[in-house]
């Protein structure tokens, strides 16, 4: 490649980098054609992007994106993914059935550097989605659990009303 074409290729990763929160760097070492074409199609899926390309390449684009690069080495994939626990989930659960294929090597996320532990870590988690409904439930519990003391407080005042009500009523007929 010339120097024009690395720089369209920079340019492009770049780019790629600047929408996204997680970069995952990956070492495709010991996958063939085929396992490497699955690993792209189950990425694509998951709205995460895959691009294997040059350490030096990829440490310009990092650091022309604004974020800090850790130094590369050996044969090395970029995930890049708007959701981290997404694009973490899809590289564990293919690890799994291709023999810890392709091997973690780190990555970024919200630009700071996280070392492959913290990557597992994150394809642990639930889903963005199922937090946020988690997190809804929680905080709704205590409101529902006020109106509820609320109700009953309520249903008391008006017990006792009527009951006033009632006896007075009595009284009266008297």
């Amino acid at each position: 490649m010339n120097r024009t074409e690395k720089q369209e290729l920079v340019d492009d990763l770049r780019q790629k980098m600047v929408d996204a929160t997680a970069l995952y760097y990956t070492d495709f070492t010991g996958l063939n054609v085929k396992g490497m074409t699955e690993l792209r199609r189950r990425l694509r899926k998951a709205g995460v992007s895959y691009v294997v390309i040059k350490n030096t390449l990829a440490a310009r684009a990092v650091n022309e994106s604004g974020l800090v690069s850790t130094r590369l080495r050996g044969p090395t994939g970029v995930v890049i993914g708007t959701d981290p626990t997404v694009a973490a989930k899809v590289l564990a659960d293919f690890a799994k059935e291709f023999e810890q294929r392709p091997a973690l090597k780190g990555g970024l996320l919200g630009g700071r550097v996280i070392d492959k532990a913290q990557v597992k870590q994150l394809a642990t988690l639930p889903p963005r989605q199922q937090m946020l409904a988690e997190l809804g439930g929680g905080l709704q519990a205590p409101l529902a659990a006020f109106v509820g003391a609320l109700s009953g407080l309520l249903s008391t005042f008006v017990g006792a009303l009527t009951a006033l009500h009632t006896q007075r009523e009595g009284s009266r007929q008297e």
